[in-house]
This record gives C-alpha cells, sequence and structure tokens, in this order.
C-alpha cells in the first residue's frame, strides 16, 4: 500500500515498509504527527531509501536509524551521503544528526529487484543522476515511479546539453509508468 506523507516540504513515500526520502532536519516532530495520522508506527518502517542525498531529502535518515531503521543505500550514493552535513550542520537550532552508514544495507541497483521482493514490492531502484550524480528513482510494476527531485519530461526541450535528463527519461518511460511522483510537485498521470 502506498501512502504519501506530508509534513514539510518535501514529498516522503512509505510503500510495504520503505520510507523513501524525508524531509529537512528538524521536521521529525512533524513526521511523527504524520506517522500517527496515518496509522504508520515507527517499528513499521523497515528501511530508508534517499533519492539524493541533499538536505530537503535526508534531514532526519540520522535520527530514523538511531529508532531501529535501516538505511538502504545504492553503491553509487556511498560517497554522497555527507555531501549535505556541513549544511545541516550550520544551523545548530535543528540538532541535525549525521547518518551512520556502516550499518547501511548496500545493494546495487542490479540487486534491487530481488532486495524489494523481499519486502513484498515489486519494482526496481534505477540510477537518475541529471539532478544530482546520486540519484535514484524507485520504478514499481505498479507503474509508480518515485523520482525524487528529477526535472518533469516535458523540461528536456527547456535545457541545453540535456543529454543527462533526457537519458534518464528514456530509461524512466521504458518502464511504462502510470505515476511519477516527485519529491516537490504533485504526481502527475502519464496516461
Amino acid at each position: 500500500m502506498l501512502i504519501k506523507l506530508k509534513y514539510g516540504k518535501t514529498n516522503t513515500y512509505f510503500i510495504n515498509g520503505l520510507l523513501i526520502d524525508t524531509d529537512y532536519a528538524g521536521t521529525l516532530p512533524a513526521f511523527y504527527k504524520e506517522i500517527k495520522r496515518n496509522d504508520i508506527s515507527i517499528t513499521d518502517i523497515k528501511y530508508v531509501l534517499a533519492t539524493h542525498y541533499h538536505p530537503d531529502h535526508i534531514g532526519i535518515i540520522g535520527e530514523l536509524t538511531a529508532l531501529g531503521v535501516q538505511l538502504l543505500l545504492i553503491e553509487p550514493q556511498i560517497k554522497y551521503v555527507h555531501f549535505s552535513d556541513k549544511i545541516l550542520g550550520r544551523e545548530l537550532r535543528l540538532d541535525y544528526k549525521p547518518i551512520d552508514e556502516s550499518k547501511a544495507v548496500v545493494i546495487s541497483c542490479e540487486e534491487s529487484r530481488s532486495f524489494l521482493l523481499g519486502m513484498g514490492i515489486q519494482g526496481e531502484i534505477i540510477p537518475t543522476k541529471s539532478h544530482s550524480e546520486d540519484g535514484v528513482a524507485v520504478v514499481l510494476d505498479d507503474g509508480n515511479c518515485f523520482v525524487g527531485d528529477l526535472e518533469p519530461p516535458e523540461f528536456i526541450g527547456a535545457y541545453e546539453n540535456n543529454a543527462a535528463l533526457k537519458a534518464d527519461w528514456e530509461r524512466i518511460l521504458s518502464h511504462a509508468p502510470n505515476t511519477i511522483f516527485f519529491g516537490h510537485a504533485n504526481e502527475k498521470a502519464m496516461r
């Protein structure tokens, strides 16, 4: 079952124990209220996956992993885990807890289908590097696709040198998605 959680400025999604993205640091109290409103407990969340490691997508991952949620890390993301530490660390009032990737479950995109299937999720995780080198999308067989901050496909013609964005959307569209879920915009029907 797909549940959209909105407790800040970043859309967060929950599917069968997998949390896709979080919001900025300092939003844990709002996150608690939102999961309670949706009848989800912390123990229901088995893994958290960031579509990329920008501050507005990973802000409470450190706190969630301290509570027992496991970080699901895709191999190309490893060197970007601490990309936002300096940014979030400057705002002391947020009490940012850095991510401890040493306890993460690390998989490749090629292993993602079997890993997700073990959670009862049919789909895979694919690289999407046009927004961020560590970007990934979660493409489900039911037609739902989670792309984080990837620019919408109609923007392809708006940029010069947009080969990376075009390649990302060709890869996504090859899976024939029905609905695209963005990190900061409303979902988009593709059919």
